[in-house]
């Protein structure tokens, strides 16, 4: 019993390794993209007290939003210069739109930079 119950522990284990390997996502392009000086990441958000409420505004006003999904919630708002840049992963065309509409009325004129990407489909 021991043993039949070790191998079939053994045999799922495995099983689930294999599973695991296979859908593992490549994201090698994205990070050497976001090691350019040419992307903005959070690290590039500035410290003006203007650039941190214009951020914060925005950040509120999108996670108030009851229609967006929490990949939506979950995008990068970065603010400097008076430039607010939008990143990451959305799950609609939709959800872009709209998260862009939300910057603008909440950043009081400054420029949006929409880079969000809408996921792709499996």
């Amino acid at each position: 019993m021991k043993r039949t119950t070790l191998s079939l522990l053994c045999i799922s284990t495995l099983a689930l390794s294999a599973v695991a390997q296979e859908t593992k996502p490549d994201n090698s392009a994205k990070n050497e993209r976001d090691r350019s000086s040419e992307t903005k990441t959070s690290g590039d958000q500035s410290n003006s007290s203007e650039d941190t409420k214009t951020t914060a505004d925005i950040r509120r006003a999108i996670v108030k939003d009851s229609s967006l999904t929490m990949a939506a919630k979950n995008v990068k708002v970065i603010t400097a210069g008076g430039i607010v840049t939008l990143r990451g992963p959305v799950n609609s065309a939709e959800e872009k739109i709209k998260i862009e509409q939300l910057a603008s009325a909440a950043a009081g004129g400054a420029k949006i930079d929409n880079q969000l990407e809408i996921k792709e489909s499996h």
